[in-house]
């Protein structure tokens, strides 16, 4: 008997509480580090099951890990459950429109909350089939708070979550199937808050007395704009104005404040990149004879990628299959899929797999494993990336929408209840505990995957880009300006 074919029963008999479970995150959406309504559900389905509990990791108190199990290897589970700003869109919807009953206004425009309802059901299925059968092993589950661009796991693992890991496992719902480091590469990145104080004047009586703060971050901006042309063509820089100097025009903007994410393909050349947005918010400063204050918000690795894993959940993948879609979930994606642009649904195929005139809109195959030389860059960013250079991960994305929504809109909102999402959690909860079992059942393929990471880390040792003593949100009284080198 296989692991897929010992879980996938036991799964499938499961998951209709995990749906449920998923189905109530999306009705509550709650934003970074305020989960708490999403914590507490989770926690009640592990205390539930036996799992012991660790609280407040790293003084975030949505951050907790349960364990069952009491020798053995510990084998992870990575959960997430936060939502977006300004994304409520009705359930089903193929039209723009706010959920009636969501008085919060946020949304799951990432998918956090089947992310969690699936992951969890790989913990509870297979810490419920290793009990059955008086098999060893620990099995672990994170509930990780915080995720969008706020770095949750890599506070976590700043405050040594992960360190006894011997092997962690996540996934993510996306338009196609398959490992992610196939599907590409994510960037390192870091995020500050540049605050800068000026003097107030009357701006048409005595403007030689004022000095702008506004004139500062805008000349910081134009800065940045410059540098862009000088870094790699693979980095990213984005940023918002916070504190654009008030509503008062005929005064001198006194303060001003603007909140900078810049990424990179890897911690040193991103924390290098960083260095020069600081020089920059700091020569704006003496430019206009004002003052800038840094403050460090958080900052994640890039995505470790592990070989012997991803070829491991390859082959479990295979003998799962593509996520079940049937003809119903294919004609909702349709009228998703017929508001998109034809071109990007087209790259979503090519990219899944499929052929570019393939009508289907849901992806419900498995695409080959690229080679390592293969993987093209995913622009986007991943706090999963501390947790892989701290122990070897592996992650699957599940197709779950349909092809070519864009992430973070109303249209991945929109999808998060419906059949198809339900599919989704319970195929990426079968992949990821069938090959979780297989790394216990198989101490020389655990083996292998630790000594792969171990090589690496001889060669890149791997450094947290969280400097020490610098605390997540809700623990901080006073964050630092520097990364940890």
């Amino acid at each position: 008997m296989t692991s897929v074919s010992a879980l996938r029963p036991l799964v499938a008999e499961l998951a209709p509480e995990f749906h449920a479970l998923s189905d109530a995150i999306w009705d509550h959406p709650q934003l970074r580090w305020e989960e708490h309504d999403a914590a507490a559900r989770h926690l009640a389905i592990v205390e539930r099951e036996g799992f012991a509990v660790t609280r407040d990791i790293g003084g975030i108190p949505t951050a907790f890990q349960a364990e069952k199990g009491t020798e053995g290897p510990v084998v992870a589970f990575l959960g997430e459950y936060d939502a977006l700003a300004g994304l409520s869109q009705q359930s089903g919807s193929a039209v723009p429109g706010p959920d009636p009953g969501n008085i919060t206004g946020h949304g799951h425009g990432c998918g956090h909350h089947m992310l969690g309802a699936g992951s969890l059901l790989a913990a509870v299925s297979l810490a419920r089939h290793l009990e059955q059968r008086d098999l060893p092993g620990r099995v672990r589950y994170y509930g990780c708070p915080a995720e969008e661009a706020a770095a949750g796991k890599s506070f976590m693992a700043a405050a040594g979550a992960f360190d006894d890991v011997d092997a962690a496992l996540t996934w993510h719902p996306a338009g196609g199937t398959g490992t992610i480091s196939t599907q590409g590469r994510c960037l390192a990145y870091v995020q500050a808050h540049f605050r800068f104080t000026g003097v107030a004047a009357h701006a048409g009586v005595s403007p030689h007395l004022g000095r702008s703060a506004l004139d500062a971050a805008e000349l910081m901006n134009v800065g940045v704009n410059f540098l862009r042309e000088h870094m790699a063509d693979s980095s990213r820089i984005h940023y918002a104005f916070t504190d654009a100097g008030g509503e008062s025009p005929n005064v001198v903007p006194a303060t001003s404040e603007v909140y900078y994410l810049v990424r990179a393909e890897t911690v040193p050349a991103m924390q290098e990149l960083y260095d020069r947005v600081v020089a920059i918010a700091r020569g704006a400063a003496q430019m206009t004879s004002t003052e800038v204050e840094v403050r460090l918000d958080g900052a994640s690795a890039e995505i470790l990628p592990n070989r012997v894993l991803e070829e491991a959940l390859h082959g479990t993948l295979i003998e799962v299959g593509g996520v079940p879609f049937d003809e119903a979930d294919q004609e909702r994606a349709a009228a998703f899929s017929a508001g998109f642009e034809a071109g990007e649904v087209r790259r979503a195929r090519v990219a899944a797999g499929m052929a570019a005139g393939d009508a289907r809109c849901l992806h419900d195959g498995v695409p080959e494993l690229a080679a390592p030389e293969h993987r093209h860059l995913n622009a986007g960013s991943s706090d999963v990336g501390d947790v892989s250079w701290i122990t070897p991960t592996v992650q699957i994305l599940s197709s779950a929408v349909a092809l070519g929504t864009p992430w973070h809109t109303w249209q991945y909102v929109a999808q998060g209840k419906l059949p198809a999402a339900h599919k989704a959690i319970t195929h990426a909860a079968t992949v990821i505990a069938a090959t979780a079992l297989d790394l216990l059942a198989d101490p020389a393929l655990l083996a292998a995957a630790r000594a792969e990471h171990a090589a690496t880390l001889k060669e890149t040792p791997y450094v947290c880009p969280i400097p020490d003593g610098m605390l997540a949100p809700p623990a901080r009284v006073s964050p630092p300006s520097a990364l940890r080198r």
